[in-house]
């Protein structure tokens, strides 16, 4: 291992949870305080603008957000998404539960 905690093996999956963790906080972020742009999510959320336009361009190119003359707005697709993701992290739930399982 390279240091405390940190290992090729892992560091990957831990790198797009953050990611997706953030992506998320920013979605929710926007359903509740819509329409709402860069500069209030940076401040809200606490995160660097340009992390703030990272996840919008990721989120507007998955069909969840659309800009508008006021800030970034949730579309119809927002509920399916959000079962879907449900879905998934279920079973990433299930997947890393009975995988600390087989090493304990």
């Amino acid at each position: 291992m390279k240091g405390k905690g940190k290992s090729v093996l892992t560091s990957k999956i831990e790198t797009e949870i953050e990611l997706l963790q953030r992506h998320v906080a920013m979605l929710k972020a926007i359903m509740d305080n819509e329409p709402i742009g860069i500069i209030r999510l940076s401040e809200m959320l606490e995160y660097p603008q340009h992390k703030v336009r990272y996840s919008l361009r990721i989120l507007e190119q998955e069909g969840l957000i659309e800009p508008s003359p006021d800030g970034a707005v949730t579309t119809e697709k927002i509920q399916d998404f959000l079962d879907h993701l449900k879905e998934i992290l279920e079973t990433m739930s299930n997947t890393v539960n009975e995988l600390r399982e087989s090493i304990e």
